[in-house]
């Protein structure tokens, strides 16, 4: 009956957990509704999403949060000093194929949103047999050096975290 409830529990605790940071304030109108958001959210879903997401590295989990975290937080500056000093004729953007190792949907997901995220990069598309990212780069004099990155900074560490 439970598992009926809440098909994916973990999706209902980060809805609750979101629904309290975003209202700023506790209060049982607040956890009322974000129960409810809890249960109908998942529930609506579940259809689309049908197997349990398998995560095999629970502290991977927090390691590859921090290093998302302190990479948007760089990128952020080195963004702003492109923008603010280098003129656009100097900057070089790029086009990068990344090829995946990754085969997880929610993992390929997860790579794809991190790299949109990080400020100066965004994921444009994938291929249709789901085995590369195209992504855009504002400023890749090295366009080899930012795919390396991105595979040993983000995929190598999702590979750990979904298996």
């Amino acid at each position: 009956m439970l598992r009926k409830l809440f098909p994916h529990p973990w999706l209902s605790a980060a809805l609750v957990a979101t629904w309290f940071l975003l209202v700023n304030h506790v209060m049982l109108g607040s956890l009322v509704l974000a129960v409810i958001l809890a249960i109908a959210i998942p529930l609506a879903i579940s259809a689309f999403w049908p197997g349990n997401v398998p995560i095999h590295n629970l502290p991977a989990i927090l390691e590859f949060g921090a290093v998302v975290l302190w990479d948007i937080v760089v990128a952020n500056f080195v963004v702003a000093r492109l923008v603010l000093f280098v003129p656009n004729d100097r900057m070089q953007s790029a086009w990068i194929t990344i090829p995946l190792d990754l085969t997880v949907p929610e993992a390929i997901t997860v790579l794809a949103a991190t790299i949109t995220l990080t400020p100066g990069t965004v994921t444009a598309e994938m291929s249709a047999d789901g085995r590369a990212l195209l992504v855009h780069a504002l400023h890749a004099p090295d366009p080899d050096a930012v795919r390396d990155e991105i595979k040993t900074r983000y995929e190598a560490r999702l590979k750990r975290i979904f298996g």
